[in-house]
């Protein structure tokens, strides 16, 4: 890898060259599905701390700068993941059930107004988002295999 991230194209090509990644090598590391999960329940967490928010960027900093240089070969799956159907289907369910459990909330007079309360929800959507990107990684990675394009 010459320090680029590769294109779909470049994969393939390597693939017919017969220098086929391994799934360890492609599988993300859990602090990724942690900052995921973080990132989904931040709405919640920033209403629920509103001083946070500069922890929120340090995050946001930190992941960029390691997932640039200590995960360069596994930031080809991440950018397969970001591209499927299937990410953009869990993205926008996720935000629908955000959106929905708290019209739900506010319908029947139960609104999510304390800091408790958005915590929860906070946890709720991480630990929702985790599970999703945990199964879609799981497909990926065995699709890839399947298809020749990865090695067991």
């Amino acid at each position: 890898m010459n320090g680029t991230v590769e294109t779909a194209e470049q994969v393939e090509a390597e693939a017919a060259a017969g220098d086929l990644p391994k799934v360890a090598e492609l599988r993300l590391p859990g602090w990724y599905f942690a900052f995921e999960g973080t990132v989904a329940g931040i709405f919640d967490l920033l209403r629920a701390f509103p001083s946070a928010w500069p922890a929120v960027v340090v995050l946001v900093a930190a992941n960029i700068a390691v997932s640039l240089t200590v995960m360069r070969r596994r930031l080809r799956l991440a950018k397969l993941l970001w591209r499927g159907k299937g990410t953009r289907r869990i993205m926008f369910t996720l935000v629908g059930i955000r959106i929905g459990a708290h019209l739900l909330l506010a319908a029947i007079g139960l609104a999510a107004g304390s800091a408790t309360t958005h915590v929860l929800f906070a946890l709720a959507m991480s630990a929702l988002s985790v599970g999703l990107m945990l199964h879609t990684q799981r497909t990926s990675l065995a699709a890839l295999v399947a298809s020749g394009k990865a090695t067991a």
